[in-house]
């Protein structure tokens, strides 16, 4: 089965992760800026059954910035889903390492600036 060439592109565009577990559901772009906002796929949460958990909205969009495109400032604006537990109660959310810690950047432009710093 061949594939959309508009996910191709997307997946050509994104951190690995993000294709994996997000999906595209909006992109702006002025001259300077390209923002793409993205949502956490409902596949539920690794280590829960599925049917254990219930999508119950989203938590707040957090904004990651990546390597600049076609000179534009590129921007991820994420929104990951919130679970209840329909045994418990209990929210839960998946865990995504997309970030390098204490920045805003993904991990693979964090590493570039590290790189060029070197």
């Amino acid at each position: 089965m061949q594939k959309n060439p508009y996910t191709e592109l997307a997946e050509c565009l994104l951190p690995e992760e993000m294709v994996e577990y997000f999906k595209v559901v909006k992109v702006d772009k002025t001259p300077e800026t390209l923002d793409v906002t993205l949502e956490e796929r409902d596949n539920g949460v690794d280590g829960y059954t599925p049917g254990q958990l219930r999508s119950n909205g989203f938590y707040e969009e957090s904004v990651i910035r990546d390597y600049p495109v076609r000179g534009r400032k590129m921007s991820f604006h994420v929104r990951r889903r919130r679970w209840i537990d329909t045994e418990t109660g209990r929210s839960v959310s998946g865990c995504w390492d997309l970030v390098t810690e204490g920045t805003r950047f993904s991990k693979e432009f964090a590493a570039f600036f590290l790189e060029c710093l070197d």
